[in-house]
């Protein structure tokens, strides 16, 4: 007896309602089991994983180079111990001797902290030579026997690769020129050391300027040329040169150009008050330039004649020549190569109205 077949009836649908092409995920994810499901978010997790840790390495490897290269450029601040900075690559430009504003420093540096790191250069034998921040290392020192505090046993520094010799000495002067405290007589002492030092195969003082304090304008490096000068012929005779006023010291300096035998009657006065502070010296010094310049009394023959006016005779070195200068009460002329016609009105105001403001400023500081 055979058996019946049963016969089932089946809705098939039409051929242009079938979907083809990439299965749907929510299709997929009903037709596959947990095991798999399970593998597929495994997977994708591992892609993500792997690429984070790509974007991650790419960073460390920029940031790993650009470390490098500011601690070339000594732009990277790190502690390093006393005992390994060495200062003496660079002659200094501050006088030997008890520095009066070190306590102010000190006690800046306990309460605060150090707000600018020193410069230092590596050596080859893994120390450092100082460019910049002898008064804060002196400070870190001082600080570091008074207290015996680890703390003070290290330095925050800006730590760059040795270079030439003149440009260490440019960063050095460089910084020190937007000191306020800074006199035109240290200036001319560091330019005479540098000069003075084979090692630098410097030929004059000229030179030694124009390298050192090449960011200064020539007005100002002509003042430090004129102390370099005179600290030339005066330096065992000053006691305090870099309390001398600019004025001062540039008129002093030309004095005694024009007249050798000058330096004895200064030598003199100055040696006759071996006790005397700064401000008694530049009397001294002034006393002696005014006794030059005021002209002799007049005899009684000459009646009711007009007293001669004291006058200040000097040149000044400019670009295009000497500059004949004569000076006296209310009055100053000029004779330069220059035809101030041609210069721009405004700009010879400003110039006039700076020289005015500068010797009134000074005079009420020093005078």
């Amino acid at each position: 007896m055979s058996r019946k077949r049963r016969v089932f009836d089946i809705d098939m649908p039409a051929m242009a309602d079938i979907q083809t092409g990439k299965i749907p995920d929510e299709v997929l994810e009903k037709r596959r089991g947990p095991m798999a499901a399970a593998i597929s978010e495994n997977a994708e997790a591992l892609r993500n994983k792997q690429s984070t840790e790509d974007v991650i390495r790419a960073e460390n490897d920029r940031l790993a180079h650009e470390l490098v290269r500011l601690r070339a450029e000594g732009l990277v601040t790190e502690r390093i111990a006393l005992e390994s900075v060495v200062s003496e690559k660079l002659t200094r430009d501050r006088k030997p001797g008890p520095d009066p504003e070190l306590e102010e420093l000190k006690a800046s540096i306990r309460e605060i902290g150090l707000s600018n790191p020193i410069r230092v250069e590596r050596r080859p034998d893994g120390r450092y030579d100082l460019i910049q921040g002898m008064r804060r290392l002196s400070a870190y020192q001082a600080l570091c026997q008074e207290t015996g505090d680890e703390a003070f046993a290290t330095i925050p520094a800006a730590i760059a690769d040795a270079a030439d010799l003149d440009d260490s000495y440019r960063r050095m002067v460089d910084e020190n020129l937007i000191r306020k405290d800074i006199s035109f007589a240290e200036m001319g002492a560091l330019a005479r050391a540098y000069a003075e030092d084979p090692a630098n195969e410097c030929p004059d003082v000229d030179k030694a300027v124009s390298t050192l304090f090449k960011s200064a304008s020539y007005t100002k490096r002509s003042y430090i040329r004129a102390f370099s000068a005179l600290l030339t012929k005066m330096d065992k005779l000053l006691m305090h040169p870099n309390d001398i006023p600019r004025n001062v010291g540039v008129e002093l300096k030309r004095k005694l150009d024009s007249d050798p035998g000058l330096i004895r009657k200064v030598g003199a006065a100055l040696m006759s008050e071996p006790d005397r502070d700064s401000a008694r010296e530049i009397a001294i010094l002034r006393g002696v330039m005014a006794q030059e310049t005021v002209a002799p009394a007049k005899s009684k023959s000459e009646g009711s004649a007009k007293p001669r006016r004291a006058k200040t005779t000097f040149q000044v070195p400019g670009r295009a020549g000497v500059a004949k200068c004569s000076a006296s009460s209310g009055r100053i002329d000029v004779r330069y190569n220059l035809d101030f016609t041609r210069v721009d009105r405004a700009r010879l105001e400003q110039a006039i109205a700076t020289l005015i403001e500068d010797l009134q400023e000074d005079d009420l500081t020093h005078g």
